[in-house]
């Protein structure tokens, strides 16, 4: 076993083809850390620092900025516009029969004109967000002002033209490296923060709170454990070829499977669920921050809410469930996996092909996905459980962001052993 990993990486290294993904998504992580360190105009660096201590709700949204939130970069918003643009064009395909039509039914170029909507819907959307955040953080004396109309709009749109910026950068890492380019951007900014937030935590950590942190320490290898285990379980359906005749040669019949994974999701249930909690928070206190009455009631409910550590975890736990779901439909197709089967002369032994086989994957699906939904719902509300023993909110954050870490270096393992083994055959 040991031997093929070192074989793996030795043709990963050597052929040209896969080092030049490698170097070109290194480089482009590169490019977005240069970014994440260039501060917008006018920031008061111990009003900051200030603001965002012990504060959870921060905290999150820092992790989806890949750490450019808490130095107020340029890219402060992140890929978060871009991941809201695209839960709301996936949503849409449900109650808009025009768009599901055209991700399902128009092939590829349904599918470039889907993503496209998802870009252009990005901007309005980070533009609404950079206004919430800087007239709060304005609002909080941390960047300097009054600023003038003009020098708050430039402001806007230099976090929104931000935001555009790195959305692009995951789409040429997706295409042009390896892996998904807005999941490995988030990655990068948990990697980064890694450094700070061990020493911050060595430094800031009582005596009494080390058996606590030890513990979660513990329970985050049980977690990484886990989630490799799960995340390569899957499901062999056997698959049958019948006999052929090619020319004068009699081709005979052979049998295999079809794999099917436990979670085939990786770590985009959790990004979609955060999002989905953070964004009423993010729009209520952006609204109360530019000055619009009548909200107070409902920024004290969702506050408090958010605050529920039992009520906010139930919550996000069905989501995660719900999501898993949704973007296993989205991006798992029985009938395309169906209709490959058929031409290439395979069936299920005991199913007939066509509409039966698709029912048949379909049922198989649907049957492993609620283990794989259960499990990782459960592995994202760990880290509430252990706050709510424990009292410490950085746990919170810090859960989060591992269970994110680690489906994405899983996701990014298979994606460089598919390209290896692809060069090595």
């Amino acid at each position: 076993m040991f031997d093929r990993v070192l074989h793996k990486i030795q043709i990963a290294f050597t052929d040209s083809a896969i080092r030049t993904r490698i170097l070109f998504l290194v480089g482009a992580l590169v490019v977005f850390r240069f970014l994440a360190a260039i501060p917008i105009p006018g920031v008061d660096r111990a009003a900051l620092a200030n603001f965002f201590q012990n504060n959870q709700f921060l905290g999150l949204l820092n992790v989806f900025s890949g750490g450019g939130f808490s130095r107020l970069s340029i890219v402060m918003l992140g890929v978060g516009p871009y991941i809201t643009a695209s839960i709301i064009m996936q949503v849409a395909t449900f109650f808009i029969p025009q768009i599901k039509y055209m991700q399902t039914e128009e092939g590829e170029a349904g599918r470039t004109k889907f993503i496209m909507w998802s870009r252009m819907l990005t901007i309005p959307i980070a533009i609404l967000q950079g206004v919430a955040f800087l007239s709060l953080l304005e609002s909080q004396h941390i960047i300097a002002g009054p600023l003038s109309s003009l020098a708050f709009a430039a402001n806007v749109f230099l976090v929104a033209g931000g935001s555009v910026l790195l959305m692009w950068i995951g789409e040429l890492i997706t295409e042009f490296g390896i892996g998904n380019g807005v999941s490995l951007i988030i990655f990068a900014g948990i990697v980064a923060r890694i450094p700070s937030g061990i020493s911050q935590t060595l430094y800031t950590a009582t005596t009494a709170q080390i058996p606590a942190y030890l513990g979660f320490l513990a329970v985050a290898l049980v977690v990484i454990y886990a989630v490799v285990a799960v995340s390569d379980a899957e499901r062999s359906i056997p698959i049958a070829y019948a006999r052929a005749t090619r020319g004068q040669a009699l081709q005979q019949g052979g049998a295999t499977y079809l794999p099917i994974r436990v979670l085939q999701v990786g770590v985009v249930p959790i990004i979609f669920a955060l999002s989905l909690l953070l964004l009423p928070q993010v729009a209520l206190t952006g609204l109360a921050a530019i000055g619009i009455k009548g909200l107070a009631g409902a920024t004290a409910w969702y506050t408090a809410f958010s605050n529920n550590l039992l009520e906010y975890g139930i919550v996000y736990f069905i989501l995660v469930i719900l999501f898993t779901y949704f973007y296993t439909a989205v991006i798992f197709e029985p009938k395309r996996m169906a209709d490959n089967l058929q031409k290439s002369g395979a069936f299920i032994p005991g199913v007939r092909p066509g509409g039966e086989t698709e029912k048949y994957i379909s049922a198989v699906v649907h049957r492993i996905t609620l283990p794989g939904a259960v499990f990782l719902g459960f592995v994202a509300v760990i880290p509430f459980i252990i706050q709510g023993i424990t009292g410490i909110t950085s746990i919170l954050v810090g859960g989060t962001a591992l269970l994110i870490a680690v489906q994405v270096v899983l996701d990014l393992v298979r994606k460089v052993d598919a390209q290896a083994s692809l060069r090595e055959y």
